[in-house]
């Protein structure tokens, strides 16, 4: 069992700020999601743009996922890790053409977003190599438009209203469609979202004889805090399921049913460990200055996020009211009037659901360095990534001398 002195041990052999992933959780969350549908042919892809480091990557691979790629850059990650082309799906928006080739000689599945680049895929590969189609459902998921990728003003995807235009563009070049896939976005709490934006997709699909497979993206909601309404996958799998196999029997064949988890699988497994530097008290506000920031954790600023921020050093001391605030020269806030057990200085807090879109969207502002990052297996610490150094930070510098 993974307690506060598990973290404690570790903050002390590794140091802070630290990112601290528990393999149990990782597994546990993708064999949960893997057992909710009852379909003949399931497949996870997980997006590695959430967590990326090679040792997550083939934890996952061995439990039987696939990958969702959104860069070249991540496509050659996934191959690094010991996966096979036709395991990665390449899901890109807004890149250039020579990009698209690149994956397409990489052997992966390619997903096309915009009408341009369909035009430009189906005029060099005609039909010698398919393709998927990225569908805007222009459906409102979740809530916060910060993470809402399915709505009409949403730069992905080709629009629901568009396929007929695609139509005249496969006919033309003669490009097989193996796949649909639609994304609406994250925290998605009501199985009728998916369902909407199934229906959508699945009379999309009588326009394309030849699928083999639909991709229903994902959005499964995961706890921040305690008491948070949270996806109940069990539901939706059962109701997704149900539709699914209907549709593929009015269809006329049995497809693959796809989805491509990242924070529902990785979100809850992460901690972020930082060190308190000072207590400092103003005239409205008591602050606790941590060796973190933004660079490391940019959601809350980003998005607005919530991440729960426990006091671990001291968790009987008695409740008091702080803001939590990074070493960043800029607007910085970790947590905002938060109920944390008396903090001191030198005390680690630990930073939940770390594990998704933290060190992969850390930056390097102010000259920081990121942290290093370590993966509990059965309780054992291992450190999977090094802390950065200075060298890391001017190694692709060219020092000319001009001045």
């Amino acid at each position: 069992m993974i307690t506060h002195q598990t973290y404690l041990q570790a903050a002390q052999t590794f140091g802070t700020p630290l990112f601290v992933y528990d393999a149990q959780k990782i597994a546990t969350q993708f064999n949960r999601l893997n057992s909710a549908f009852e379909v003949p042919h399931l497949k996870l892809h997980y997006a590695l743009k959430a967590l990326n480091n090679i040792n997550i990557l083939q934890l996952l691979k061995g439990l039987g996922a696939g990958l969702d790629a959104v860069s070249i850059e991540e496509v050659q990650l996934g191959l690094r890790a010991g996966f096979q082309p036709n395991q990665i799906m390449f899901t890109p928006n807004s890149i250039s053409f020579e990009e698209l080739i690149m994956a397409v000689e990489f052997g992966v599945h390619v997903n096309i977003d915009n009408l341009p680049m369909l035009e430009k895929f189906g005029a060099k590969y005609g039909s010698n190599i398919p393709c998927c189609i990225r569908i805007n459902p222009h459906i409102l998921a979740g809530g916060n438009h910060h993470i809402s990728v399915g709505h009409i003003d949403s730069k992905f995807g080709i629009s629901i209203h568009q396929v007929k235009h695609i139509e005249r563009i496969i006919k033309h070049y003669g490009i097989v469609v193996n796949g649909l896939h639609m994304h609406t976005g994250s925290d998605i709490i009501d199985p009728d979202v998916f369902l909407q934006g199934a229906e959508l997709l699945f009379d999309a699909a009588t326009h394309f004889p030849d699928l083999k497979f639909m991709d229903f993206g994902s959005g499964f909601k995961v706890a921040y805090k305690e008491g948070d309404i949270v996806s109940d996958i069990e539901d939706l799998g059962k109701k997704i399921s149900a539709a699914f196999v209907d549709f593929c029997t009015q269809y006329g064949k049995e497809l693959e049913l796809w989805f491509e988890p990242g924070k529902y699988i990785v979100s809850e497994s992460g901690k972020l460990l930082v060190k308190t530097n000072l207590i400092k008290q103003t005239t409205s506000t008591v602050f606790v200055g941590v060796d973190s920031g933004q660079n490391h954790l940019i959601r809350p600023m980003f998005y607005g996020a919530y991440h729960h921020i426990e006091n671990i050093s001291n968790p009987t001391g008695p409740k008091k009211l702080y803001s939590i605030v990074g070493y960043i020269c800029e607007s910085d806030t970790l947590g905002h009037d938060r109920l944390l057990n008396e903090v001191r200085e030198n005390d680690i807090l630990a930073i939940s659901n770390a594990g998704a879109y933290a060190y992969s969207m850390s930056n390097n502002y102010n000259a920081r360095l990121r942290p290093a990052e370590v993966l509990l297996n059965e309780g054992k610490p291992y450190l999977i990534r090094k802390r950065e150094e200075l060298t890391d930070l001017i190694k692709n510098e060219i020092e000319l001398n001009l001045f």
